[in-house]
């Protein structure tokens, strides 16, 4: 009935209906963990909430909104993710470009020990080590300085986090999180959606996002992968008040603590810079999922160019299909990723989709150091977005993320220029030679294909 009701796509649905007949308990079992259509079947329902509308509503207004002509050539994006986010694009934000760990720690830790009223941090993995202990000495002095910390941190990303740092930091002041933590009577409720955003939000003048972690790996590299390459934005302006109304919600929707959706926690705008940002959230329990959609319209929009780089390239027939049509139109379309991977079976999967890519006319970069962990995409040096989401479908239906969309020439040119850089150091993927490869690899990209939608 569920299946009937929810509304999945047809091979979706019969799939689910095979695997249920055919193994009865656990065909149910993975089911109700795996399966279940969240965005009818929402986790938390907050639309009526009152609290909730009138702190939106001042978020969106303490934003220096900008209309939709503006824009010209991306009219139609702009009013697809205001719609979908709530949020409109800002004016007058100073938006910086943080190229890899070692830069993005040294801004954040500048940020942190310059705080005055409170600190926000989300992370999907909050990581002990050498940062967790810098971090917690720093917040030792802020909670001395009257600064209010606040950290939200995902329940299985952050597994390993240890009771006794917890402790710590409960101890000095710091009001600590977990979201979704895996609890027996909500584990196949929950179990399969996750909070993956990470944010930073310093009093009313800065915010952070990215796909960096909070984890020594993205300074010192780990013994499988080495460093882990990752890029991050730094944004001062009016659209820190997007970041701090996204961090509340998810503070809320975890605690049920009101006190943070006291509207004195956003700010006047102050313009700081010549850039334009957008915010873009999606989760599992919102009606669409407004970074697929991001994705699918910059590729769609795109004339001359379409640079991407993410770890993970699962996309799904929507994105798959938008990247193969705008090749076979005739735009330049480049994928970046890592030769390794940190996950077997994920790298067979994202290599499931190579051959039909490369066949378009993609071009496909495989870095051969390191890790490459950015989420990044860049077209016709007009518009870019720095963020959480990978280009994989548990992105897109499963887990909370935040992208940065940065509507700025001159920071597309940027990131286009860095996108470049790590190309030259990359090999290219040759068709002829691809589609060459041995029955058994075509096998394990089969086999692995098969949990896309799950890794």
């Amino acid at each position: 009935m569920r299946l009937l009701l929810n509304g999945m796509r047809p091979t979706k649905t019969l799939a689910w209906l095979f695997a249920i007949f055919t193994i009865p308990v656990g065909g149910m079992f993975l089911y109700f963990m795996l399966g279940r259509n969240r965005r009818k079947n929402k986790l938390f329902k907050l639309q009526q909430a009152p609290n909730v509308i009138s702190f939106m509503q001042r978020a969106l207004k303490e934003s220096s909104s900008i209309t939709e002509e503006e824009f010209n050539e991306h009219h139609k994006i702009v009013s697809l993710i205001t719609k979908n986010s709530y949020f409109k694009p800002t004016a007058g934000n100073k938006v910086k470009l943080l190229k890899n760990g070692k830069t993005t720690f040294e801004a954040i830790f500048f940020a942190l020990q310059n705080a005055k009223s409170f600190i926000y941090l989300e992370y999907y993995i909050f990581e002990e080590g050498k940062l967790t202990a810098e971090l917690l000495d720093l917040f030792k002095k802020k909670i001395k300085e009257g600064v209010h910390i606040y950290i939200l941190y995902d329940g299985i990303g952050s597994l390993s986090l240890s009771k006794a740092y917890i402790k710590k930091l409960k101890d000095i002041g710091v009001c600590i999180h977990k979201f979704l933590p895996i609890r027996f009577g909500k584990f196949l409720s929950s179990i399969n959606y996750r909070n993956h955003r990470k944010i930073i939000v310093v009093d009313g003048r800065i915010a952070f996002t990215g796909g960096i972690n909070v984890s020594d790996k993205y300074v010192n590299g780990d013994p499988n992968l080495g460093i882990w390459y990752d890029i991050h934005v730094q944004i001062q302006g009016p659209a820190v008040n997007c970041f701090k109304a996204i961090f509340a919600l998810d503070w809320y929707l975890v605690s049920s603590d009101q006190s943070i959706l006291n509207t004195s926690f956003l700010s006047e705008y102050q313009i700081e810079g010549n850039s334009s940002v957008q915010v873009v959230h999606s989760g599992p329990d919102e009606d669409f999922s407004s970074t697929q959609q991001m994705y699918f319209s910059i590729i769609n929009e795109a004339k001359q160019y379409v640079y991407i780089t993410n770890p993970y390239i699962i996309p799904g027939e929507s994105i798959l299909n938008a990247l193969k049509v705008a090749a076979l139109s005739g735009v330049d379309v480049r994928l970046l990723l890592s030769e390794n991977s940190d996950h077997r079976m994920v790298r067979w999967c994202v290599y499931s989709y190579f051959e039909n890519l490369l066949h378009a006319g993609v071009q496909i970069y495989l870095f051969p150091d390191g890790f490459v962990h950015g989420k990044t995409i860049v077209s016709d040096d007009t518009i870019s977005s720095i963020g959480t989401t990978n280009l994989d479908i548990r992105s897109f239906e499963q887990n909370y993320e935040v992208n940065a969309l940065i509507y700025d020439d001159d920071f597309a040119q940027e990131l286009k220029n860095y996108f470049l850089s790590d190309c030259e150091k990359s090999n290219q993927l040759d068709y002829n030679i691809f589609v060459k490869r041995s029955r058994l690899d075509r096998l394990k990209e089969g086999f692995a294909k098969i949990f896309s939608s799950v890794l």
